[in-house]
């Protein structure tokens, strides 16, 4: 919806398009901005909606009542849904007589390229998180060291709730919302999604994912950095340059038509011959357990997906993360990941930020 009419919608609304031409039914509080706002699309007002229909007799009008409205007034009798609409409103609709068809594929199969404005969206809620992530690489910088091993910050302990925290709140003073931020301490972070908890210790690896979205645009930045507070340990160390030259090697392949499926194939085969297997050990998976990126936009994930059993093939325009990562539970977890621009002359790295173990 963001993306059909440009503008940020608190309350559900109805879009329709009809041979290229959009219309968006919003509530009266919304229509002032609409006029300066919207994009490609006209506004209608609820509230008129509402009064035509009860002047018709409909009691208690809702919202399937006026999309039904604005079908009768393009006599149009069906329309096609994307695969999220709504289950109960799609029954309402079929109540009142209109054929409810799911689309296959993508609304906006477009969205997978992005243009020169979206770019510059993605780059700059990018730069939001690596402001948050310097934020939180230089409170591990100023972090005391205890004799057993734990972080002190400011005469208390570090914990990840508390860096996490530090991090958001540099991406909302940049503009952006840190939701579910990563601050994942040694064996924690070998579970690629645990959020992190406790205290943090020193000399073990702490994973720092971070993916903030715009307040303004609505887009995502998406960055990860693996950082030891202290010494690493020979074992770290060797996985911090595997990881790194395993998304060397990715980079080298993102071209235009290239297979999603082959360049996380060239990472997973990289570790395979570098000794680090993948599989499960004592119940638990290990090694490369994750695909190698994703797209990234309007959502976190988008298409195209990089992983083993991608159907994708790579396309100038996308823009997509690449954050190969290995996982041991005896060592812990290296996780390295930048967003890359796809051109016809190969790939354009987004991610400025510097990829250095210790702090």
């Amino acid at each position: 919806m963001l993306y059909a009419t440009g503008m940020f919608v608190p309350d559900p609304f109805i879009y329709l398009n009809v041979r290229g031409r959009g219309y968006a039914v919003l509530s009266d509080l919304e229509l002032a901005r609409a006029g300066k706002e919207i994009r490609n699309c006209r506004p209608l007002s609820l509230s008129a909606c509402l009064r035509s229909l009860e002047r018709e007799g409909v009691k208690s009008p809702g919202l399937a009542e006026v999309a039904h409205l604005l079908l009768r007034r393009h006599r149009l009798k069906k329309v096609a849904v994307p695969g999220t609409f709504p289950h109960g409103l799609a029954r309402r609709l079929r109540v009142l007589k209109v054929k409810v068809k799911l689309k296959s594929g993508a609304v906006f199969p477009e969205r997978e390229i992005k243009s020169v404005v979206e770019v510059k969206k993605i780059s700059a809620a990018l730069v939001m998180a690596e402001v948050g992530l310097a934020e939180g690489i230089q409170a591990l910088k100023s972090a005391k060291i205890t004799k057993d091993g734990r972080l002190l910050y400011h005469n208390v302990p570090l914990t990840a709730e508390k860096l996490r925290g530090i991090i958001n709140v540099a991406i909302l003073q940049a503009g952006g919302h840190g939701s579910n931020t990563i601050v994942a301490c040694g064996r924690q972070a070998c579970c690629p999604h645990e959020r992190g908890h406790g205290v943090l210790r020193a000399h073990q690896p702490i994973v720092m994912d971070v993916f903030p979205r715009s307040q303004k645009t609505g887009y995502y930045g998406d960055i990860t950095r693996t950082v030891v507070r202290g010494r690493a340990g020979e074992a770290v160390r060797k996985l911090h340059q595997t990881v790194l030259r395993a998304q060397e090697i990715a980079f080298d392949r993102l071209r235009h038509r290239a297979e999603a499926a082959a360049v996380h194939a060239a990472a997973a085969e990289f570790f395979e011959r570098e000794g680090y297997r993948t599989g499960r050990r004592n119940g638990q998976m290990q090694g490369f357990i994750h695909g190698l990126g994703h797209g990234l936009g309007l959502e976190i994930h988008e298409a195209p997906r990089l992983s083993e059993n991608s159907p994708d093939r790579l396309r100038a325009g996308q823009v997509v993360t690449i954050e190969p990562g290995l996982y041991y539970p005896g060592i812990g977890c290296v996780r390295i990941e930048d967003v890359a621009l796809i051109t016809g002359n190969g790939p354009r790295n987004l991610t400025k930020f510097d990829k250095v173990l210790e702090v």
